[in-house]
């Protein structure tokens, strides 16, 4: 069984790295407390293989839980399992800038000086980050070279070499530049037209109800996966070891997100090593889905 421990610094990229190893097909857990580890593994061992891939986010948010991770883990040595530690980290700089971004407050900024919540979170993580059997400084790295780098690091080595990157953006934004196959669902019924789901996405079940429920989408979809199914076996004939399929509406919120999605499903259902990037989802200013 793998089990990754995924820890570091706040700012540093955590909830996007857990998103990629959900990606990978790992089993993964926000912000359990570390006392409450063993008996999940021990959980996750009875599963009969059904979970064999296990991801933990553990840090500072557990408050004087987190002080207990150093017991917990030597817990699991003591029952029979290993782990390793996934660390993240960026500069201060970088951290600063971040959270000034997003203007969340740091976890250990009482008083809202977020340079000072850092210098104490590092001192707090130091013992835990000389263990960390991987270390990626996420300073200079964007999001998807972050993806990649836990792609090829977490990624399975199970012989299938052809995977499938599957991505919804908007076409406002650009066509993403690697990608192989373009699909335009802009004449799907759009959803940021109905009061009640224009500040939602594709991964929203409201959203994703409505954009499915017309019979122009199953008929759409019906179409585009034969497609895919003919397609597939001969591009890996050829050689190939990753396809792009870029899935677009106008903003890359609703419509392409949810047909993303349920390409994803489809060809996961068919056994290919599948991921799935919704690129523009975070868009709020734009007008049109």
């Amino acid at each position: 069984m793998k089990f990754i421990v995924i820890t570091g610094l706040s700012g540093a990229g955590k909830t996007e790295v857990v998103r990629r190893f959900e990606d990978l097909g790992y089993f993964c857990v926000d912000n359990l407390p570390p006392a409450l580890i063993p008996k999940f593994v021990e959980l996750c061992a009875q599963s009969a293989g059904k979970i064999n891939k296990i991801a933990l986010v553990i840090d500072i948010r557990g408050g004087e839980f987190f002080n207990s991770i150093f017991s917990a883990l030597e817990a699991i040595e003591k029952i029979g399992f290993s782990y390793s530690i996934l660390f993240l980290e960026a500069s201060d700089d970088v951290l600063v800038r971040r959270f000034k971004e997003t203007r969340r407050k740091h976890p250990l900024s009482s008083e809202g000086g977020i340079l000072e919540g850092i210098k104490a979170e590092r001192k707090i993580l130091e013992e835990l980050r000389g263990r960390a059997t991987k270390i990626i400084d996420t300073s200079s790295l964007t999001v998807r070279e972050l993806r990649k780098e836990i792609e090829s690091s977490y990624g399975d080595d199970d012989g299938q070499k052809f995977t499938i990157t599957v991505v919804s953006f908007g076409f406002k934004h650009g066509i993403p530049l690697d990608a192989d196959m373009v699909l335009d669902v802009r004449f799907l019924p759009n959803p940021h037209y109905v009061e009640s789901l224009r500040m939602s996405t594709g991964e929203d079940p409201a959203v994703r109800d409505y954009v499915m429920k017309w019979p122009i989408t199953r008929h759409f979809l019906n179409k585009v996966f034969d497609l895919i199914e003919f397609l597939l076996p001969n591009y890996e004939k050829e050689g190939r070891a990753h396809l792009s399929i870029a899935i677009g509406c106008t903003g890359g919120r609703h419509r392409s997100v949810t047909i993303a999605n349920e390409t994803g499903d489809f060809l996961r259902r068919k056994g290919f090593k599948i991921v799935v990037d919704h690129r523009d989802i975070e868009d709020r200013k734009a007008g049109r889905d």
